[in-house]
C-alpha cells in the first residue's frame, strides 16, 4: 500500500482529483455502501416500545410484527436487518440504512405500517390502547467495530 486512503488507491497526482473521485470503479471495502458520490457506512440500533410500556407483544404479535418489519415494504426504508427481537413491552431493531433516508422517516414508516396492520389482525389492541406505538423511540449509531457486540446484544435481549 502506498498510504494513500483506500478511495485514492490509484489515483495518479498528476490528474486533477475530482476526475478520479468521481469514477463509479471506486474499491468499496466489505460491509460499506456506495454511491457514485459517497462510501458510507450506516448501522443504526433503534428501539420503540408499545403506547404505556403495556406488554401486547404476545408471540403471536410478535410473530406477526417480525413478518411486517422483514417483509417487501421496508426494503426500501431498511438496507438489511442485522438482528431483530420482539420482546413484550419494547421491540429492538439492528439494521443497516441508507444514510440518505431521515431517521424519523425510518421509525415512522415501520411503526405506522405495523401499526395498522397488528390493529387489524389483533382487535383487542385497538380496546386495549388508543395508539399502538408511542411517539417516542431511542437510536444509536454503531461503527464496523461494535456491529457484532450490538447484533449480540440485540439477540440477547429475549433472555434477559
Amino acid at each position: 500500500m502506498n498510504g494513500k486512503p483506500y478511495f485514492l488507491r490509484g489515483w495518479d497526482e498528476s490528474e486533477p482529483i475530482a476526475s478520479y473521485v468521481g469514477v463509479a470503479s471506486i474499491d468499496i471495502p466489505i460491509g460499506y455502501a456506495g454511491s457514485i458520490t459517497s462510501v458510507h457506512f450506516t448501522n443504526y440500533h433503534f428501539i420503540w416500545r408499545p403506547k404505556y410500556r403495556k406488554k401486547v407483544i404476545v408471540p403471536e404479535v410478535g410473530s406477526m410484527l417480525r413478518d411486517v418489519i422483514k417483509g417487501r415494504y421496508n426494503k426500501k426504508w431498511l438496507g438489511g436487518i442485522i438482528a431483530l427481537e420482539t420482546i413484550p413491552d419494547h421491540v429492538h431493531l439492528f439494521t443497516k440504512t441508507d444514510h440518505t433516508i431521515a431517521l424519523n422517516n425510518i421509525i415512522a414508516r415501520i411503526e405506522g405500517r405495523s401499526s395498522r396492520i397488528l390493529r387489524n389482525g389483533f382487535p383487542s389492541l385497538k380496546s386495549r390502547l388508543p395508539a399502538l406505538w408511542t411517539r417516542t423511540y431511542f437510536v444509536s449509531t454503531h461503527g464496523h467495530t461494535s456491529s457484532d457486540t450490538t447484533e449480540k446484544y440485540v439477540e440477547e435481549q429475549k433472555s434477559g
